[in-house]
């Protein structure tokens, strides 16, 4: 039994699981970025980067994205994407979190992030975008109860490929009649693989079945929901698909109470778990495609079409 539980967890762990990664330390490319006016250091947000200098450089006269990433990930991950926003013109940082923690110690430590940001910021609008587990985090972030923002400020929340609902291949770590079975051994295999976030991801913890509202604070909520089937995240050279990029069904993207928000806005793409937000092997285009449609990230001008496309290539 412990074997057949350890092989379902370790398909929760699939989540997580990137291809082969070379940290990121390299400073962004300005782009069309404002100039930086303000240098301040919040615990857990930096550039999106892996460069052990977490000063963050921007102007505080401008909007800006804060980018989640999920299990096993990290700031430099979303280098390109925020390499992208760049291009645009609209500037970035990223929110870096160990994945073993508690998600609700994760989403408070978000939470005071974010307040501190707004304290130093003189622009209201702030977006905050999550994929995966990251998604989890910031969308508890933004609950009343949570966030304590200045009254002028404007977030915009998106999650992308996020597990609303919970886990299901988690979901043995809360059953009673295994934990029974097992003399009480499977919560520490649950621990041992998840860490302390294990008994926050199944279906049927507090963590996913008592939500709350959102903030006042919470303008809007894009939720980006991926239809995972039939995709490959690596291929041979045949072009057979050796690595699925399956990770979470419809289901579990879905949430009764969360998709009855008034803020929120569902929209459905086929996707990759990791094809969504884009890797060294395929960029996010459909990802830019919804957030320029939604006009959360700049339209891109026709007379700079192809260097966007000339980007793309440089960097997926």
């Amino acid at each position: 039994m412990k074997a057949i539980l350890i092989l379902a967890l370790l398909t929760v762990l699939s989540a997580c699981s990137t291809p082969s990664y070379i940290a990121e330390e390299q400073p962004l490319q300005k782009g069309k970025l404002p100039t930086a006016n303000t240098q301040v250091t919040i615990p857990g947000l930096g550039s999106c980067t892996d460069s052990q200098d977490r000063t963050l450089k921007f102007n505080s006269n401008e909007p800006i994205t804060i980018l989640v990433h999920g299990c096993n990930g990290s700031a430099g991950r979303f280098r390109s994407l925020a390499q992208l926003y760049a291009f645009h013109g609209q500037q970035t940082a990223c929110y870096s979190y160990d994945d073993r923690d508690s998600l609700i110690t994760t989403a408070n430590k978000l939470v005071n992030a974010i307040e501190q940001l707004s304290a130093v910021t003189n622009n209201p609008n702030i977006s905050i975008i999550g994929h995966s587990m990251g998604g989890l985090i910031a969308r508890k972030a933004m609950e009343t109860e949570q966030l304590e923002t200045n009254n002028k400020t404007n977030i915009q929340l998106v999650t992308v490929s996020a597990p609303l609902s919970g886990i299901k291949a988690a979901n043995s770590c809360s059953s009673n009649t295994l934990n029974w079975l097992s003399l009480g051994v499977v919560p520490g295999i649950c621990w041992g693989i998840t860490g302390d976030n294990w008994n926050e991801i199944t279906a049927t913890s507090s963590f996913i079945r008592q939500t709350k509202p959102l903030s006042s604070s919470v303008q809007r909520y894009l939720k980006v929901v991926t239809n995972e089937e039939n995709t490959c995240r690596r291929e041979n050279a045949l072009g057979q698909c050796i690595e699925s990029d399956y990770v979470f069904d419809l289901v579990e993207q879905s949430h009764p109470i969360i998709d009855s928000y008034s803020q929120v806005t569902n929209i459905q793409v086929d996707a990759g778990h990791v094809e969504i937000v884009g890797d060294k092997n395929v960029s996010p285009w459909k990802l830019l495609a919804i957030l320029q449609e939604q006009e959360i990230l700049a339209a891109t001008p026709p007379e700079k079409q192809q260097a966007l496309q000339d980007l793309l290539a440089k960097l997926y």
